[in-house]
């Protein structure tokens, strides 16, 4: 699902750059980010809302597993090399703007409840979610789990995401400093009061995650 993401992303800038590279260079352009942890400053980023994405994934019946997307993900992050596990993260997720590749689905999960009750999903106007780091506890070289608090459908509850660093350095464009990192965590959507057909529809949701923050 991450490669499907990416590609989604990243499709039309990349393409661009390529050629461009590849006629100024007469071959293949050398990417801006890489793994590198020593390009990485201290400061404070912010997300680049257009190639930032949160995925998520749950089964359908046990048939299959269906997916989709929110995007313009905004929020920032504090960072310091010298100190990572007092990193902070505080992001926005707008729930209103999910994407699936069903206009049924995506009704579906912004219709209001039948006769007054409550919605099977989000349901029409649904709040932005919030993830607030509470700590960071670095796990190797380019990974961490940040703790933090999800508010969803207006209840907070502790979540867990394993994140990996996947590259920093000078955007092409506006040449700011860019950080980019990939997450996974796991949670049960009953937690957040959206709990409709489970278990028919199941409860645990596989969030992926894909964030460039640009230094500010």
């Amino acid at each position: 699902m991450r490669k499907t993401l990416l590609s989604i992303a990243a499709a039309g800038g990349l393409t661009a750059l390529v050629a461009g590279g590849i006629n100024a260079q007469g071959g293949p352009p050398q990417l801006p980010g890489a793994v590198d942890a020593s390009r990485v400053t201290a400061g404070t980023y912010a997300t680049d809302a257009s190639h930032s994405l949160v995925g998520w994934k749950v089964n359908h019946f046990g048939f299959n597993d269906y997916f989709g997307i929110f995007g313009d993900v905004a929020g920032t992050l504090e960072i310091d090399p010298a100190n990572l596990n007092a990193a902070k993260v505080d992001v926005t997720i707008p729930i209103a703007s999910v994407v699936t590749a069903s206009a049924g689905l995506t009704e579906h999960l912004m219709r209001a409840g039948a006769n007054g009750g409550n919605p099977d999903f989000f349901g029409p106007n649904p709040a932005p979610a919030r993830f607030v780091s509470t700590s960071v506890h670095t796990t190797g070289t380019h990974t961490a789990h940040i703790m933090g608090d999800l508010t969803l459908n207006g209840v907070t509850k502790p979540v867990t995401i394993q994140a990996e660093f996947s590259g920093a350095g000078n955007h092409p464009f506006n040449q700011r400093a860019t950080l980019g990192f990939h997450g996974t965590a796991t949670i049960k959507r009953s937690e957040w009061n959206l709990g409709g057909f489970v278990p028919l529809v199941g409860d645990d949701v596989e969030l992926d995650i894909t964030i460039a923050f640009e230094k500010q």
